[in-house]
This record gives structure tokens, sequence and C-alpha cells, in this order.
């Protein structure tokens, strides 16, 4: 029964817009994995990627408002990380993920391996608040401002001020792969022309902006109930899905309400080709905090239909922003020279197709599109096919628009 209880969890997490802890974890008596202090070795290039064969380094990138972000290099099994050839590429998460989740199947299997073994140069985000990364300049994970932010700061600062860091190291443009909360982070940074000049193309796994036709029953069921609200309000933060209270909500939220015996579908959509036999291994790993405001601030997304800052209300609004209504993040304003590869599925059931169809009239540049009528929200990640059925096309259409194109 704990088994099936944890299994749950990281299914919820995992898939909750799918596509963030500084900490060890452990299974604990109710097999719900706890959370330790971190050690020194205690990094994602020690769990996941040199035991694979890969070789891998480690950066921090501080943010204009003091995270502390891990960044992960990776090269082939047969480079030399400190001569790196081929062209730059930065991995992006998605919500409750971190930089593991590129590497949680085989070599011949994970994203994050397979565009190194292609001779790219391999840059792995953490967003602030994750195990890998490691807090902030003088901030505490136990204060409330620590958790004061939603995804407009992982798009304006964690992603801006990465990407600036990988553009400083290599001299040259990358290019950019985001899944789910890691496309609405990329969608908006590249509206800012400071940003988007350093990126020389993009791919985006199930691409969410508008999320106004969500219709997974689990998220529609926790945004009725207003749950965002109701977390903020009781004064929690951080959002842990590890914690005692945590496993009370989702249970309770399961209770009469959904059929929680199919939650993974109940939340992503149908997924074809996702290995259930991997749950307890992802459970290593999966999942990562992030703060109740960011929640929120998808909610307020799917409640109201737009693409636009955080919601604050009229008075604080207009004393931030100067203006009653959160600005938005206009895509128009997205350059016609950033070429762009989109790939979403049938039975996605957060990056619903009407919305992709809205984020595609603003867009300026026509994307090339991958459509994979079974695919879910999971299945971009962790498909056992994803290799011949996503990323092959990815490479290719990297190596289309790459300025060495020959040499990866």
């Amino acid at each position: 029964m704990a088994k099936s209880v944890a299994a749950v969890v990281v299914v919820v997490v995992r898939s909750f817009l799918l596509c963030l802890f500084s900490s060890q974890i452990a299974a604990t008596p109710t097999g719900i994995p706890s959370l330790r202090p971190r050690l020194p070795n205690d990094t994602l290039c020690n769990h996941l990627i040199l035991p694979a064969g890969y070789p891998c380094s480690e950066h921090t990138v501080q943010t204009k408002d003091g995270y502390l972000l891990a960044l992960h290099r990776v090269s082939s099994r047969t480079g030399n990380i400190s001569e790196q050839r081929g062209p730059p590429v930065l991995l992006q998460h998605g919500l409750f993920m971190a930089g593991d989740a590129w590497f949680l199947d085989s070599p011949e299997q994970s994203l994050g391996f397979i565009l190194a073994d292609h001779g790219f140069d391999v840059w792995v985000g953490n967003v602030r608040g994750t195990r890998w990364s490691h807090g902030h300049v003088s901030l505490s994970e136990k204060d409330k401002d620590f958790w004061d932010w939603s995804w407009q700061e992982l798009a304006l600062h964690d992603l801006a001020d990465v990407i600036c860091y990988i553009n400083s190291i290599t001299n040259t443009k990358i290019f950019f792969v985001g899944h789910s909360q890691g496309t609405i982070m990329s969608l908006a940074a590249f509206t800012q022309p400071d940003i988007v000049e350093m990126v020389e193309a993009a791919a985006l796994l199930c691409p969410i902006s508008y999320l106004g036709h969500v219709s997974a029953p689990f998220v529609l069921r926790m945004v009725n109930m207003h749950l965002d609200q109701m977390i903020l309000a009781m004064g929690i933060h951080e959002l842990n899905f590890r914690s005692d209270w945590g496993i009370k909500l989702m249970d309770s939220i399961c209770d009469g309400h959904v059929d929680c015996n199919d939650l993974l579908s109940s939340i992503t959509g149908k997924n074809c080709c996702f290995n259930n036999s991997r749950v307890d291994f992802y459970l290593e790993y999966e999942p990562h905090p992030s703060s109740s405001k960011n929640l929120r601030h998808l909610f307020q997304m799917i409640r109201k239909g737009t693409f636009s800052k955080y919601d604050y209300g009229l008075f604080k609004n207009l004393k931030l922003y100067g203006q009653l209504k959160p600005p938005i993040f206009n895509l128009g304003h997205i350059p016609k020279s950033l070429p762009l590869w989109i790939a979403y599925g049938g039975n996605d059931d957060l990056a619903d197709v009407t919305d992709l169809q809205h984020t595609l009239k603003e867009l300026q540049y026509k994307p090339e599109l991958l459509y994979l009528k079974n695919y879910g929200h999971v299945d971009f990640l962790l498909s056992v096919n994803a290799k011949k059925d996503v990323y092959d096309h990815m490479i290719r259409f990297f190596r289309s628009w790459g300025k060495s194109s020959s040499s990866y």
C-alpha cells in the first residue's frame, strides 16, 4: 500500500503541468521519501551522469535577485568536456522537476545523453528551489520570501541569467529545449530582445502559454476548489508534495472527487508509452518543490485564459505594473529570426491543441510542427519510443539551423 501511495504522489507531481530542493532523499517508514541536507558530493553529475560514463561538470549561476542555480555541462562518452566542438544546447525542465528529468532512462532513451552523443555541448538547467540548486545569497529555504516567485521570475531571471552565462562561456548562440513549464518560461523570455538575441533556435515539447482549455479532470478539480488560494491563505509558501500535508492534500482531492486509480490520465491525458515499471526509480528523484505562488499563477492562467504576468489584484497591480491588470507577454514580440520547432500530442490534456493554435496565431514565425496523435504529456519526456518518434526529428531541425552542422 505504501508503494502505491508513493507512486500516486510521484505521478501527481510529475504530471501536473510537468514539467522544482536541496536535499538527499531517503525512504521513511511510510514509503514516502523524506528530505535530508545534501552532502557535498550529492550532485546531479554524481548521481546520474558520471555513472553512465559521461563527463559532467557543475557550474553555479547567480541570478539578479540572488538565487544560486546549479547548471550542469555534459559531454559525450568519447568527448573532452573542456574541448567541446558542437553547439551549446540548454535543456529546461518543467514543473516539479529538475535537470534529472533529462537523464532518468537509459543513455539510448534519455534526451540529455542522446544530444551529448550527437556532439552537442549539453547544458542542463535547474530552477530555484530544486534539489540540485544551491539556495540564495541571503535567504534560507525556510524563509517565506525565498518562495516569493512564479514562472514569471523563472523566465525573466533564472532562464535569462542561465542563457547569458552559457553565452559568456561558449561565446556563441545556444539551442534551447524546453518541456511544459520550461516552454512557458522560454516563450515569455523570448519576448525580451536582450534574451532572444542569444538563442539560435528553440525546440518546445508540449508547449504551454495559454491554458484556457486545459481539460485534465484532476487539474480542473484543484482549480475549481481554489486550492492555490487555500494553500497561500494557510501560510504555505513552499509547495512540497513530499511533506505530510502534501500527501494528505492529494488524498483529500482524490477522495470522492477523482478516480485516482487512473491518476496519470486524470492529470495529463492518456500516455501511450510511459514506462510504468520505472516508477520506483523515478521516485528517487522526483518530485522537486515549487512555490505556492507559482501554482497560483498557473491557475490564474487557466481561469482567465491569458498569458500575462502574475495578478496581484487591482491596487498592487497599479503599484507594481502601473496598470490595473497585469501586463501580457506579447508573443508577437518574438522575432521572425528565431526558428521554432514544436512537438505536441493528441492525448495531452495540459498542452491543449486549441491553446496551442492560439499561440501559433500570435507568433510571427511559423514553427515546424510535429504532431503525435497517441502521445500524452509525459510521453515527450519518458516515452520508450521518444528517440525515434521525437528526438531524431528535433536533432535534424537543429542541424538545419546550426552554423557548424558538419561538426555534430
